[in-house]
């Protein structure tokens, strides 16, 4: 049975750990053709060879395949999507943005550098991105989905990320003013809002903070990437062909 993403090619930033890497083995698994891309491009490796590929369902890692990418920076960005049409002759219909960073520490002792360097990967990144991509599908007419990902926190704030709630929060705002002017083109833009999951920031967190945290989730526990994974391919999908603009918490309640 083909998957629901059958046919696709999609592009993950971020991808070689987490949300995701959950991603691009959902996406797989479901018959999309993954580019993985991340700023560490070892881990984007590793994300196709060892769970791509077996995701969908063979050893090989077929047309998947992993790129490196600083979403940061403009000229990273529109060489990752040179490299991408130079080899799949045609740009990605689906493109997640999950490139995040967080550089915690209270409003007061927070420095100048560290703000800065989380609203250019969460904020700018997704920006450049989604510009860059959402260019080359108007190009080739092709329609296409486009899922950011911001956060909880950029909904209701968090102690010790005054940076990271706030470029969360744009990226939200970004979406819902993207999806409107790239809706004529025929393609959408949605955010997904994780709660608390268990993915490689979050093992930062201490014991005890996380143990607080749990209290406020009604499902009583942390969520996993691939639930977060399985949403995002949901709206990648022509399963949700009338969605666009929209913001979906994945959080167990938080």
């Amino acid at each position: 049975m083909a998957g629901i993403v059958a046919g696709r090619l999609a592009l993950v930033t971020g991808a070689g750990s987490g949300i995701g890497r959950a991603t691009c083995q959902v996406l797989s698994r479901e018959g999309a053709t993954v580019i993985a891309a991340d700023r560490n491009f070892e881990a984007a490796v590793e994300t196709i060879k060892t769970h791509t590929a077996l995701a969908s369902g063979s050893n090989a890692t077929g047309d998947h395949s992993a790129i490196e990418v600083d979403v940061a920076d403009s000229k990273s960005v529109m060489s990752a999507l040179q490299k991408t049409l130079e080899q799949y002759r045609s740009p990605p219909t689906i493109v997640v943005n999950c490139a995040g960073v967080t550089r915690d520490n209270w409003l007061l002792k927070l420095s100048e550098e560290d703000y800065n360097s989380v609203l250019d990967v969460n904020l700018k990144g997704t920006f450049l991105v989604m510009q860059a991509f959402a260019q080359a599908m108007t190009e080739k007419g092709k329609p296409g989905s486009i899922v950011n990902i911001s956060s909880i926190v950029g909904k209701y704030g968090n102690m010790g990320q005054t940076n990271y709630a706030a470029s969360k929060a744009g990226v939200v705002a970004m979406t819902q003013s993207a999806a409107k002017e790239l809706g004529k083109f025929n393609i959408r833009v949605n955010v997904v809002l994780p709660g608390f999951t268990e993915t490689p920031i979050v093992q930062t967190v201490p014991d005890k903070v996380k143990q607080g945290m749990l209290k406020m989730v009604p499902l009583g526990r942390m969520g996993q990437p691939s639930e977060i994974a399985e949403v995002i391919t949901f709206l990648s999908s022509d399963k949700s062909s009338f969605v666009t603009g929209a913001s979906i918490d994945v959080t167990g309640g938080f």
